[in-house]
């Protein structure tokens, strides 16, 4: 991921949106890839500010490798009214890691901290991965299922051309009680079916794109208790800034683009949001 993270560091932050007229969530962000500083840097306290100006005062700061998973856990402990961590090994991670089992067992460690609030981001990638290492990420992926559910902490899944494998291993396993798709990039008849088994879904900037009238159908569907919003920040930033780079304040831009295809009053509908991210990770401060 190193390759694609530097280039991501070249681009130009989009310009602030316009502010919320309440406080809301960016449920899922890698800020660190975003400043490429220290947890505890004036970078990072920076982002976590222009995030807040806009009404963006708490922020997921989510885990992909051992090293990395530290570095959300100590963000959380810097910047300890406003940001809590997940951790995990990345689907594209856990098939290439030299040593999976002690990468595990950092994340397992990493995972009784107080702030750390959910196990992701884990799940399956079949873009990236070729089918030869599929069955490693497949088993990594039921290994974060059962730490969640071990721990009693939301799962956060990151499912990319792996649809019906990931619904089906968290059927096989038995997903935890709280079940966040993240960035979610199926269809309307797979949100159904989400919806169903009371997962929930987080939409991020690619619900603005042209190219993803599913997105826009899916999002209207689904029950608002069953819905969150993100960034992934610094990728996937929304429209009319796609290609800049991302960074938590953007999520305003998405909340708004989900409301406004929901038909929901804006103000309501990130109260809900916030409620639901609450819920699901605990209190900020």
């Amino acid at each position: 991921m190193a390759d694609r993270h530097n280039r991501d560091l070249d681009r130009k932050p989009a310009p602030l949106p316009e502010p919320l007229p309440v406080s809301c969530v960016d449920v899922h962000a890698h800020m660190e890839i975003v400043t490429d500083a220290a947890a505890d840097s004036d970078a990072v306290g920076q982002v976590i500010a222009d995030a807040a100006s806009v009404g963006i005062n708490r922020i997921v700061q989510v885990g992909y490798s051992a090293e990395q998973s530290q570095w959300c856990v100590d963000a959380a402990e810097k910047w300890n009214t406003s940001v809590l961590a997940a951790v995990a090994l990345h689907p594209n991670e856990a098939p290439v890691i030299e040593d999976l089992e002690a990468d595990l067992a950092i994340i397992e460690k990493l995972a009784q901290h107080p702030r750390v609030r959910a196990i992701g981001e884990t799940g399956l990638d079949y873009f990236r991965t070729p089918p030869e290492l599929r069955k490693r990420q497949q088993d990594s992926f039921k290994w974060h299922i059962e730490l969640a559910k071990r721990t009693n902490k939301a799962l956060v899944i990151h499912d990319r051309d792996s649809h019906d494998d990931v619904l089906s291993i968290l059927q096989e396993v038995g997903a935890p009680e709280t079940t966040i798709f993240h960035c979610y990039s199926g269809d309307a008849a797979m949100a159904k079916i989400c919806v169903e088994r009371g997962y929930i879904l987080s939409f991020a900037g690619t619900i603005t794109f042209k190219n993803a009238p599913e997105l826009r159908e899916a999002v209207k569907l689904v029950p608002i208790d069953q819905l969150m919003a993100e960034t992934d920040s610094p990728f996937l930033a929304p429209m009319p800034n796609r290609g800049a780079l991302n960074v938590p304040a953007q999520v305003a831009t998405v909340i708004r683009a989900m409301a406004a295809e929901r038909g929901d009053d804006l103000a309501e509908f990130a109260n809900a949001l916030s409620a639901n991210a609450e819920r699901a990770f605990g209190k900020f401060n």
